[in-house]
């Protein structure tokens, strides 16, 4: 019998997207699949497609990624936990090749391939950063990706969070996101403690996604803030 699977979904006014990201996954038609969307801001519910199973929750005040998704995980009753972006679609059924590679008990987290809008690999599979990474990036001098574009299921350092697959008891057993992070870096804190603690983490290009980034940090005074801090905790955190 396949694993029950429950996804998790933060909108911030992305009821749009977060219609859209629903509509995908009613489409699939997987069985045992429940999703738990967080309004995370005053906004309209989205509408729920025949045939999904879908709790809407609302925050009486915002809270940050890590805490949206910790508290999703205590309502969720599937054996793999899942987060999505709202900006994530659906072409194909991802969760299956996901589900087979955390029958490995050395995994303890699995992604799929993100790709663009255009069908590009995004660098969602990345190296750790350092002060000299993060040094190269901003001077435009790292590569596009940190990791060739490869058919085989690898091991990167860490896994960007707009799509990451866990089994329940290895998110319990590390207590989820590091809510600290109120918003980037809580990926690639989690990972790097996965990684601390003994479990790989996973690529898997057989599953593919897309992405419809939209890059607030490099727009937002306010997201450019948080990711300042999120890196400056993440570094101090070594």
């Amino acid at each position: 019998m396949a694993a029950t699977i429950t996804v998790s979904v933060v909108s911030h006014a992305q009821r749009d997207l977060v219609q859209s990201l629903l509509a995908d996954l009613a489409r699939l038609g997987r069985s045992g699949l429940d999703v738990i969307v967080t309004l995370n801001v005053a906004e309209e519910p989205p509408a729920v497609p025949p045939g999904l199973a879908v709790d809407i929750t609302r925050n009486p005040v915002r809270k940050g990624f890590g805490a949206n998704h910790n508290a999703a995980f205590h309502r969720a009753t599937g054996a793999i936990f899942c987060v999505l972006n709202p900006d994530i679609r659906l072409f194909a059924d991802p969760f299956g090749a996901l589900a087979a590679e955390l029958t490995d008990p050395r995994v303890g987290v699995a992604a799929p391939l993100v790709v663009d809008a255009a069908g590009e690999p995004e660098d969602s599979a990345r190296r750790f950063p350092s002060l000299r990474t993060l040094a190269a990036k901003l001077l435009g001098l790292a590569p596009r990706l940190d990791y060739p574009t490869v058919a085989e299921p690898f091991s990167p350092d860490w896994v960007a969070g707009m799509f990451l697959a866990f089994r329940r008891e290895v998110f319990a057993a590390m207590d989820g996101f590091d809510e600290r992070y109120f918003l980037y870096y809580e990926d690639v804190d989690l990972c790097r403690r996965l990684r601390k603690s003994g479990f790989d983490v996973r690529l898997i290009p057989g599953a593919r996604v897309t992405h419809l980034a939209r890059r607030e940090s490099r727009s937002s005074l306010r997201h450019l803030r948080w990711h300042l801090a999120s890196v400056t905790r993440y570094l101090l955190s070594r």
